[in-house]
């Protein structure tokens, strides 16, 4: 098994049980999750979250932004960061207040991004970040010009320190509560695409391409 070697900042000490550092698990999770967290303290000590959207490359993530930006310019000089995804899988209900819980799919990485300067490979990612945000939708937009190219900042992170952290199944619940008359199990959650919204100033007789329409068939 292809694992990530555990780190003392990476090691799980709360529910080691649920914790992975399984390469391809990590990946799997990375791949399907559409948002990341990236958070990094500023000189001075103030802490930042900030969401962003993301593509994973091989064995590194990417971000991008505008060139101003706090973040892309803090992240571009290597101040350190954790990044972190969530998939929310279930409301876990108990029959106590105190267990109920959540199932869910997470991952944490830890390190410094490194800025590309390379113009290819910054196009490379930017077209990666499109295709994470819905599969074929780079051949359907316009690519980057070189203005927007140098107008934009791309950053990325190796998936060296990182671990997973999953939880499943139903709720646990404490051996005297398991006779109160309470309705306890799992409620799935999953992100769901609803039905494309045209943009208003969207020409007269441009069809629905199949990178969206994929995503939501009538009646599914």
């Amino acid at each position: 098994m292809d694992e990530l070697k555990a780190t003392p900042r990476t090691t799980l000490r709360r529910l080691p049980a649920r914790g992975s550092y399984d390469r391809a698990l990590i990946y799997a999770i990375l791949d399907e999750a559409l948002l990341c967290h990236v958070a990094f303290a500023e000189e001075g000590g103030q802490p930042y979250a900030l969401p962003v959207n993301y593509a994973r490359v091989g064995e590194h993530i990417a971000i991008h932004g505008a060139a101003g930006s706090r973040l892309l310019r803090a992240l571009a000089d290597g101040v350190p960061a954790c990044v972190s995804v969530t998939l929310l899988d279930g409301l876990v209900l108990a029959r106590s207040a105190f267990h109920h819980s959540m199932n869910y799919r997470s991952v944490v990485l830890l390190g410094r991004f490194k800025a590309v300067t390379d113009r290819e490979e910054k196009r490379a990612l930017l077209t990666a970040i499109v295709e994470h945000i819905l599969r074929g939708r780079a051949a359907d937009a316009r690519p980057p010009t070189a203005a927007e190219l140098d107008a934009t900042l791309v950053v990325v992170l190796p998936i060296v320190e990182a671990s997973a952290k999953i939880r499943a199944g139903p709720p646990v619940d404490d051996p005297e509560d398991m006779s109160i008359p309470c309705w306890a199990g799992v409620v799935p959650m999953a992100l769901v695409a609803g039905s494309p919204i045209p943009d208003p100033a969207l020409s007269q007789g441009i069809a629905l391409p199949e990178s969206i329409s994929r995503y939501h068939r009538p009646g599914r």
